[in-house]
């Protein structure tokens, strides 16, 4: 099993909530930590902005990562919510097995 991070940012703590929620409740996660407050500046529409963001750092696998940009699209408030994946090189093994069981389909 190739396992992956992936990474998307939120408005509020609430709909950071709701996202990390549904994607374990769907199995599309086997876990979601929440980063709340970090500043984001970034340009949009030709202007820069600056927002106080919740990051929400996804852990599943490669297999699972089309479903979960679907369920971030489908919850998301944003127009284009970012959806970054990093794949996992290494770690623990019984971490990973742990992972690898939470995302089955």
């Amino acid at each position: 099993m190739a396992a992956c991070l992936m990474l998307t940012t939120a408005g509020s703590e609430r709909e950071a909530r709701k996202l990390a929620r549904a994607l374990v409740d769907r199995k599309l996660a086997a876990c979601v930590n929440v980063i709340p407050r970090i500043e984001s500046t970034y340009r949009w529409k030709g202007k820069v902005e600056t927002a106080r963001e919740w990051l929400l750092v996804i852990k599943t696998s490669k297999a699972r990562v089309k479903a979960v940009e679907k369920a971030i699209r489908e919850l998301h408030s944003y127009d284009l919510p970012e959806c970054i994946v990093i794949p996992i090189e290494g770690g623990s093994k019984a971490y990973l097995g742990w992972l690898t069981e939470q995302v089955k389909g």
